[in-house]
């Protein structure tokens, strides 16, 4: 089985069932649109509707003339897709197209620059390009340097004068199943990892770890065909759709936050009357931080309906979930480890079973081994820490034209994840830093995660993020950069009073008050703070989590 199939199922069993909302809370619209395939090109002019939606028929259908559009166009197996979009309905039916017409969907990350842009086309030999018009400005700018590229299409109407626009020519394209014979050992879909320290590496995965990341999703929250998932991170990014990909494997249905705003967010499930919500850890500090400044008035929502909330892509604080539970009493919690290198969450879960483990991120996921070595491959003790390897069949096939870089995290069939943990003595793994990040004072080594955790407990922080500052006797000192709570003041006394319940040697020794810069998956950009700080210590890029 491959993840078309599932659609294909979900299209035949349960074709007039809404299966997408799109949901633009900050557009000046009132009023539902049920979607067809002319529907953006005759909205255009008319600026984004509040919310439009699409049901499975409709998404199966768009996809399978996607496929035969770029069939039509003489497009191979194995060609690359790339898919440069905001999330939006249109997304995932071009994504499922380029992988029933055997092509390599290749997602790209919407914050690229034009050059990241034109560096990713180039790296993964994108020869199809599919954008919206948020991007017109950056294609125009490389568009005569990307040779590469055969066809370039647009997603809306009135698009620059080298594109086509996608969805009217596939208005003339069969909406009948392609005749691609696929399995699970082809070539589906490049990724690329965060990119925070520079441009990023190409990953390329099977049909194999796509089908697999449904199970293991569908095995950790158990999604029934009742259930409502509120989406808000980008599709782009390998967490938020294998997340969906859950919704894909129960038919049920699944709503696109464009936005996040903590009342968008809390409309958006009382509306939609979402089942499942997966947050970062910002926006959950977010809603949190307005429920207790009386900008939110929990009573005029309704949540009753809302049964788990889950939270990845980053370590998540324990004292967040503590704040949570005393808010949402009644909600499961649960998180999950991964990186793209792994096809995204699941490899490492919690599980809502395990609440008293708070902290963790659990134990291997569902069809996944981990073990935790020293510098030598060695498994190390519990409680001794080390770096985390994972094992199963979301493990990519390679850094796409890059071996040295594969020949460093790929281990024959374990995947050196770059992040130090260690697990206590019921397994369950506890993430401790970065191995980049590791900030090794006077022989000491510090790890920045475990300082945050305990500072985050002050009430007055909003977010803190821990780096090495280069120092001439220690070698390195920890500086805290922080981010304080809006309509409150704090002092560096305050804070330095506050931590001397931490060991001396883990206290920071410099605090810089500033905002804390987060990617668009949540995570703190801490070579952004080395740059800024620390005068561009050189570090390595970092693999996604």
């Amino acid at each position: 089985m491959i993840i078309t199939d599932l659609l294909e199922r979900n299209a035949r069993l349960y074709g007039g069932e809404i299966a997408l909302v799109e949901v633009n809370p900050s557009e000046d619209r009132d009023k539902a649109v049920t979607w067809r395939e002319a529907s953006l090109i005759e909205s255009a002019s008319k600026g984004t509707p509040l919310r439009r939606e699409m049901n499975w028929k409709d998404l199966d259908r768009s996809a399978n003339r996607f496929a035969n559009l770029l069939l039509s166009r003489g497009v191979k197996r194995g060609t690359k897709v790339g898919i440069l979009l905001l999330n939006c309905l249109e997304w995932l039916p071009l994504y499922f197209g380029a992988l029933k017409a055997g092509c390599i969907a290749v997602p790209m990350n919407f914050r690229y620059s034009a050059p990241e842009i034109k560096y990713c086309v180039e790296l993964a030999d994108v020869e199809v390009l599919v954008f919206g018009p948020e991007f017109i400005e950056r294609i125009d700018s490389i568009v005569e340097d990307l040779t590469i590229l055969k066809y370039i299409f647009f997603v809306g109407k009135d698009g620059p004068a080298y594109t086509e626009e996608v969805w009217k020519l596939m208005g003339f394209c069969s909406s009948s199943l392609p005749p691609v014979e696929l399995s699970e050992d082809d070539y589906a879909a490049i990724y690329f990892s965060s990119g925070t320290t520079g441009f990023p590496k190409a990953i390329l995965h099977k049909h194999r770890a796509l089908i697999n990341s449904a199970r293991t999703e569908a095995a950790h929250h158990g999604q029934k065909h009742d259930d409502v998932f509120l989406c808000i991170p980008p599709l782009y990014h390998t967490g938020a759709k294998m997340h969906w990909f859950g919704s894909l494997y129960s038919a049920s249905k699944a709503v696109l936050l464009r936005g996040v705003k903590p009342e968008w967010i809390l409309r958006t499930v009382t509306e939609e009357r979402c089942t499942i919500v997966w947050l970062l850890v910002p926006w959950a500090q977010d809603i949190l931080d307005d429920i207790d400044a009386g900008k939110i008035d929990v009573s005029k929502y309704l949540f009753d309906q809302w049964r788990l909330m889950h939270i990845g892509a980053q370590p998540v604080p324990k004292s967040l979930i503590t704040r949570w539970k005393k808010q949402f009493p009644w909600h499961e919690y649960d998180t999950n480890y991964g990186l793209s290198e792994s096809l995204g969450p699941g490899c490492v879960h919690l599980g809502v079973e395990n609440i008293d483990k708070v902290g963790a991120i659990g134990k291997a996921g569902y069809l996944w081994e981990t073990k935790i070595v020293d510098e030598e491959g060695k498994e190390v003790e519990p409680g001794a820490v080390g770096e985390l390897a994972v094992k199963g069949p979301g493990v990519m096939i390679c850094y796409y034209k890059n071996p040295e870089a594969t020949n460093e995290v790929l281990k024959g069939e374990w995947l050196m994840t770059g992040d130090m943990a260690r697990a206590d003595e019921d397994g369950f793994i506890y993430l401790v830093d970065r191995k980049k990040d590791v900030v090794i004072s006077g022989g000491e080594n510090l790890y920045p995660v475990e300082i945050e955790d305990f500072m985050r407990a002050f009430d007055k922080i909003k977010d803190v993020a821990v780096i090495g500052m280069p120092d001439s006797r220690l070698g390195e000192i920890a500086a805290a950069i922080v981010e304080v709570k809006e309509g409150y003041t704090c002092t560096e006394e305050e804070i330095n009073e506050f931590c001397l319940g931490m060991p001396r040697y883990k206290r920071p020794r410099k605090i810089i008050f500033a905002d804390i810069p987060r990617n668009p998956t949540g995570k703190i950009e801490k070579p952004v703070l080395r740059e800024r700080y620390c005068g561009g210590r050189l570090v390595e890029e970092q693999i996604e989590g």
